[in-house]
């Protein structure tokens, strides 16, 4: 057969999680859009707008890279994954995918070093005194227009900071925030892009016909560490109010152990051979 499919109980709830991956994708682009709309307003490079739209960037590639995983440890059999060139384009695309998520990295890294380096609006005691035309103010992630309305109830006082060059500004506990969830998005796609080189060396493993050993054990023990982090970094999300960062992460957990899953199920079936 070409495809190895069973309508369990695990697999339906696969497609739902997946599905709902899908929602949240939708989510993830209408919010870069939102934040792109007060960030480059006055345009920008080409890295800028990536860097600007690195969620939607990081998102996709998180997507295809799921579903290479899950054709390549649960659904092609071994005759078709044997055929010539069929992984060669799987890996291929995959690494088009790790190409994303290195941009993803450069992109998250660039928005917390800059924020790290940014200087206090030299004479500005008062948030008014920054009104003008296409000004917001930002803090944890909320964009608000910047008017002599809201100016007087968005901060009590400075110093104040231009997150974007005379587009965006914050003050002292805004940038504290901005800084700790840059730093957040940064942490979070290194670990995750850590576990897939476990996944990845797992299958490698397991396509030799390897399931124990000490390499084996290293691995599955950093998996608890790694995936336990990313449950830590969902709870700082929802801590700040987040709660579709934190619901999205659990998914993407949910996601990708239903794939540590389908590699256990083939560690399996390899001992049971050698019986």
């Amino acid at each position: 057969m070409m495809f190895q499919l069973k309508l369990d109980l695990r697999q339906t709830i696969k497609l739902v999680v997946y599905t709902l991956l899908l929602v949240n994708f939708t989510l993830y682009i209408a919010d870069d859009l939102r934040a792109a709309s007060y960030t480059m307003r006055n345009g920008g490079s080409f890295l800028d707008w990536t860097s600007s739209f690195a969620t939607t960037i990081d998102e996709s590639a998180w997507f295809v890279l799921l579903f290479l995983f899950e054709l390549e440890t649960y659904v092609l059999s071994d005759e078709i994954q044997q055929r010539p060139g069929v992984m060669r384009l799987v890996h291929g695309i995959r690494l088009l995918c790790y190409v994303s998520l290195l941009h993803s990295i450069y992109a998250f890294g660039s928005i917390y070093f800059d924020l790290a380096q940014v200087s206090a609006i030299p004479g500005v005691t008062e948030l008014c005194q920054l009104v003008g035309p296409d000004i917001s103010f930002v803090r944890n992630l909320d964009y608000t227009e910047l008017t002599t309305v809201t100016c007087a109830t968005l901060s009590t006082g400075g110093p104040f900071f231009f997150t974007e060059p005379a587009l965006v500004v914050t003050d002292t506990r805004g940038l504290a925030v901005e800084t700790r969830l840059a730093l957040a998005d940064v942490m979070e796609v290194v670990i995750w892009m850590i576990i897939l080189f476990t996944i990845e060396a797992m299958v490698w493993l397991q396509d030799r016909s390897i399931t124990r050993g000490s390499l084996v054990t290293a691995i599955k023990i950093s998996k608890y560490v790694l995936y336990s982090s990313l449950w830590a970094l969902a709870a700082y999300w929802l801590y700040l109010g987040h709660w579709y960062f934190a619901w999205d992460e659990a998914l993407w957990i949910i996601g990708f152990i239903a794939i540590e899953m389908n590699v256990a199920d083939w560690k399996k079936d390899i001992e049971q051979t050698r019986k």
